[in-house]
Parts: structure tokens; C-alpha cells; sequence
């Protein structure tokens, strides 16, 4: 419960139009004392909750193994983790091109799901809870490559979760 009061204060932040990126490129000391606010680590916390819940739990972990194997004594940087990620899903997913979407753009997308008959339609832009007129940017070319799961009724509501990635502005 603590951490979804977290997860909801972080969103509130991230939803106005003066919010910030995850991950940007910094000139200064000061502009990396800035990054590390509570946005950035409850964002990618969430971010890496998302990706887990994606690509499973295992393949996750082998992920994990093979970025922490292969960085082990040295340096990294974020591409590092994506591509060690890439690299467990052997070309299946672009982990490193979907994970960009989210850290690079400040704020997240509203996703509007429509059902006519058998036909489900979805379709994302970005959320603002409100604009503030001396913050304001247009953000129309905002655009996420957004990991959804759904259960249809034929399943057993165990075993038969199926995933959908949104990476365009509406899909079906």
C-alpha cells in the first residue's frame, strides 16, 4: 500500500507539463543533484515492475544475470542493461527501443481502451492533469511502446494471459 501511495504521488508529479524525463543528458553537478528526486526512482522502479511483468519473471532474472556478468567490476550505462535484456529475448522484443519510449519522455500516456462487438480498440496519448500555461510544450509526437496484458473470457484466469505492445498512436 505504501508503495502504490508512492507510485500515485510520483504520477501526480509526472503529469504536469513541468515534469522531467528518467534519464536526460546533464551538463552540470547541479543538473545530476536534480535527477535524483523521487520521480526518477519511483518512475523507473515502476518502469522495471512493467518490464518484469512483460517479459516474465524469468527472463527478467536472465537479463539481470547476463547485465551483472557482463559489467561486473566496471562501468555501465542504462543502454548496457537494456541490451543485456535484448540479448535474453534473442531479437524477440527491442527491450533497449520500447524501454526509450518511457525514460526519455517526461510524463505517461493515457490509454483509451473501445469494445464494438468482438472488435477491442486502443489507442494512447500523453496525460496531463494540468497544463501550466508558462511550462506548456506540445507533446503530439509524444509516443510509447506500451506492454499490455489482457485475459479474454475463454481463458481460466490463471494460465491464459496475452500481451499486446501498443507502439503506435491506435491499434486493434
Amino acid at each position: 500500500e505504501d508503495f502504490l501511495n508512492l507510485i500515485f504521488k510520483a504520477m501526480m508529479k509526472d503529469s504536469l507539463n513541468s515534469s522531467h524525463p528518467v534519464s536526460s543528458a546533464v551538463q552540470s553537478s547541479e543538473q545530476i543533484e536534480e535527477m535524483f528526486d523521487a520521480l526518477s526512482y519511483i518512475k523507473g522502479a515502476s518502469l522495471l515492475l512493467m518490464l518484469k511483468h512483460y517479459l516474465t519473471k524469468d527472463v527478467f532474472r536472465a537479463g539481470i544475470e547476463v547485465y551483472l556478468h557482463n559489467h561486473n567490476y566496471g562501468t555501465a550505462q542504462s543502454d548496457d542493461f537494456w541490451d543485456s535484456m535484448n540479448e535474453i529475448t534473442n531479437g524477440t522484443l527491442d527491450v533497449k527501443k520500447m524501454m526509450k519510449t518511457w525514460i526519455l519522455h517526461k510524463g505517461f500516456p493515457l490509454v483509451t481502451v473501445v469494445r464494438k462487438g468482438k472488435t477491442v480498440s486502443v489507442q494512447q496519448e500523453k496525460f496531463l492533469y494540468r497544463v501550466e500555461p508558462e511550462n506548456w510544450t506540445s507533446d503530439a509526437s509524444y509516443l510509447w511502446h506500451i506492454p499490455l496484458t489482457y485475459i479474454t473470457s475463454r481463458c481460466n484466469f490463471t494460465h491464459c494471459t496475452s500481451a499486446y505492445l501498443l507502439d503506435q498512436k491506435s491499434g486493434m
